[in-house]
């Protein structure tokens, strides 16, 4: 049983400001408590940020190879608790451990090596003749992250901060806590400068509000939800501080008609149930040629009837969702497939035949849906693939850009001309042809309602940065 009562501010571990209130935190695979947190406080959060705030005077005026330093220190202590850390993920939010070792913990480590190496290189300064332009440090930072990849998007925001000679407050998921309390034994372990990071643990109307409104933070960075993401914009507004968020998605993954048609259709499902369906950016609309629907069918069931579901510590491809809340969610949208006539492919209401206790969720597919059935607007965050069909490639597009989301898209051709030609016309932050990814360089980030900003990579930094323009700073050329 897990007990983190303490909350870390200004280089210590400390109790709650305002007495200890604790959160059970269930293990979604034995519906079991798993451990509790103590919850924070708008009081925590105030101490959080002024200990952010007296560090960023020194920390932002930190050198390059200081900060480079700190980083590579980090790296090497994340590395020493990369197990605890694996372990960790799976108790709170149900990844199998296969998973958490191969990608949910990893990604940290490769965010934090990815900061450090845009850092060496990166240009603070330009000049550009008799102005120079300068990137510096925002301030202090407000992070609020999700639960399902708890790691990437706690690090992926952490270590651009970092490097950028920002200071922040963190206030992880308080449905996948654990990690996010490691992570903060790991920056202490490190030697990073007291008050550069503080974490705060607690829910999004009380921490996460508070973070979102305080007036000593000058840069709020929130994943999770478009409904939540509005809220954090909403309470931001009044300090007129800069709002990052990375937010829902329902991605179109459009495969052509061609030699590679059988493999698209593969390749989509595999994609859509990593991790349970729990990826904003997962392809959660297939879109064929009518005149392959049957074929799509086939294909796709024999895919989903491959994936295995179970104790995430066995070998299981998919563990349960992360909560009842999340089961009892996509239960609804299950039924409101069939309900709305969609031909139900695989899977179904219910929990995955011999698993009568834990969250888990049959792998479903869908096929004969359109884009104005239930299934295809919301956002279901589970393992349910729509399978929606085209008569053109245009209509295909078209469909594609037909939500309110755009985070991310997928292409799948034989002919990487035609994907590409597709590609250019699908409106989402990041649009992966043929299965390719893992480039943590690649800006990550969405249009219209899936938020604003980039993180990953060199593009990270700039969200963390001022931009000053200092003019004459060059002196005048002296007169003939």
């Amino acid at each position: 049983m897990r007990e983190y009562l303490k909350f870390y501010i200004d280089g210590a571990w400390v109790d709650p400001a305002e007495g200890l209130k604790t959160l059970d935190v269930e293990n979604p695979a034995t519906e079991e408590v798993a451990g509790k947190i103590a919850m924070g406080s708008a009081a925590d959060v105030d101490k959080a940020a002024k200990a952010a705030r007296k560090a960023f005077e020194t920390w932002s005026l930190t050198s390059r190879e200081e900060r480079l330093e700190v980083l590579g220190r980090i790296l090497t202590e994340y590395q020493k608790r990369f197990g605890d850390l694996a372990t960790a993920v799976t108790e709170e939010m149900g990844a199998p451990a296969s998973l958490a070792q191969r990608a949910q913990a990893p990604i940290g480590m490769a965010h934090l090596a990815t900061a450090i190496e845009v850092l060496k290189t990166f240009k603070f300064e330009e000049d550009r003749g008799p102005t120079m332009i300068v990137k510096e440090p925002i301030g202090v930072c407000g992070f609020i992250t999700p639960w399902n990849w708890p790691l990437n998007q706690i690090v992926c925001k952490v270590a651009p901060a970092i490097a950028t000679g920002c200071t922040m407050v963190l206030k992880p998921s308080e449905v996948a806590p654990f990690s996010g309390q490691i992570f903060a034994e790991i920056m202490h372990a490190a030697g990073v400068p007291a008050g550069v990071f503080n974490l705060v643990q607690g829910d999004g109307p009380t921490v996460g509000a508070a973070i979102s409104s305080h007036p000593e933070i000058d840069m709020v960075s929130f994943t999770g939800s478009t409904r939540a993401g509005i809220e954090v914009a909403k309470a931001a507004a009044p300090t007129v501080k800069r709002v990052a968020q990375e937010l829902g998605g329902k991605s179109p993954n459009i495969v052509l008609d061609d030699d590679a048609f059988a493999k698209g259709v593969g390749r989509g499902v595999a994609t859509m149930m990593t991790n349970s369906g729990q990826s904003c950016n997962a392809p959660t609309r297939m879109l064929v040629p009518q005149a392959r629907m049957a074929e799509a069918i086939t294909v796709a069931k024999a895919a989903a009837d491959q994936v295995t579901v179970g104790d995430p510590n066995g070998n299981a491809q998919l563990g349960p969702v992360v909560n009842k809340v999340q089961f009892d969610k996509i239960q609804k949208l299950i039924q409101a497939g069939i309900d709305e006539g969609a031909t139900l492919v695989a899977g179904g209401v219910g929990r995955p035949d011999g698993l009568d206790k834990g969250y888990y969720v049959k792998p479903t597919v869908f096929a004969n849906v359109n884009n104005e059935m239930t299934i295809a607007k919301e956002e279901i965050f589970g393992p349910v693939l729509a399978i929606l069909g085209y008569d053109t490639v245009e209509q295909a597009i078209q469909i594609g850009n037909d939500t309110e989301y755009g985070l991310a898209a997928y292409v799948q051709a034989g002919d990487l001309e035609k994907a590409r030609k597709v590609a250019s016309k699908l409106r989402a932050g990041q649009v992966s042809i043929n299965g390719g990814g893992g480039d943590m360089m690649a800006p990550f980030g969405g249009y219209k309602m899936s938020g604003n900003g980039r993180e990953w990579g060199d593009f990270a930094f700039h969200e963390f940065l001022e931009t000053k323009a200092v003019l004459g700073y060059a002196p005048k050329p002296a007169a003939e």
